[in-house]
């Protein structure tokens, strides 16, 4: 869902389409230039002179889109050498919208060796909502559960999952919570076959942002996700954050 743009203009272009371009702008043409230039991870990008010239900008505005690009995990900076692609600038993951698959099955599909954190994992009441999305009784109890998927230590997925906690036997403390939720599920006898999804674009709240020290303005795709056992009952609730110029949804549109 990023978007692409021309990574060449013509030399003539006039002072008014120079003003128009920000450093999300400029952000969005390295990115397209690095693509069409068929640069990889460890591969040194143009300097910020050549940025200016290439796309018609200001020095602070090249500067300001590199750090954007830095702090997204694209790019990273070398003291003296410049600028370099970073190992996270290729993952890119593409998930069909009608396929039914865990974060772990998805990624394990991809190939991408993503590392999962344990932020945290909570034993508390089912708040009205909760109650409302998974079907339970007023005084349920969830387990609530927050991770993150990185890779090269940059974001990836965050994941926010909630289960009833009747599902999970014996203490919480003793479930690996790095692994497969699904398959912990499964393996408890609630296999998930499919589930009700809802996908937008929305900034990181604040308190998923500050806590772990996430970027709060930027892309974020997110996925509430009710997810079913094959006799309908509601096993986990999801909500997973995906960093946003890594991640695009496939649609089959019919007239």
């Amino acid at each position: 869902m990023s978007t692409r743009a021309n990574v060449s203009r013509p030399s003539g272009s006039s002072a008014s389409e120079r003003r128009v371009s920000t450093p999300f702008k400029v952000r969005d043409d390295i990115l397209a230039l690095i693509r069409d230039r068929g640069l990889g991870p460890g591969d040194q990008i143009p300097s910020e002179a050549e940025i200016c010239r290439t796309f018609g900008v200001g020095r602070s505005t090249a500067r300001e889109a590199f750090k954007l690009l830095e702090q997204a995990g694209y790019v990273t900076a070398a003291q003296g050498r410049g600028r370099f692609v970073a190992v996270a600038a290729s993952v890119q993951v593409e998930r069909p919208v009608t396929k039914y698959e865990s974060i772990s099955e998805m990624l394990a599909a991809q190939g991408i060796d993503a590392v999962t954190s344990v932020l945290s994992v909570e034993e508390q009441q089912a708040n009205r909502y909760l109650v409302e999305v998974l079907g339970l009784a007023e005084g349920d109890a969830v387990v609530r559960t927050v991770r993150l998927r990185s890779v090269d230590d940059q974001p990836l997925i965050l994941s926010v999952n909630a289960i009833p906690r009747r599902l999970i036997p014996g203490p919480v403390a003793h479930q690996n919570w790095s692994r497969s939720i699904t398959q912990m599920l499964a393996n408890h006898g609630h296999l998930v076959v499919s589930s009700a999804a809802n996908i937008s674009a929305v900034d990181l709240p604040a308190d998923l942002s500050e806590p772990f020290s996430l970027p709060s303005h930027a892309p974020w795709l997110l996925v509430r996700e009710q997810c079913l056992t094959q006799s309908g009952a509601l096993v986990l609730y999801a909500e997973d954050y995906h960093w946003g110029p890594r991640f695009s949804y496939q649609v089959a549109r019919h007239r």
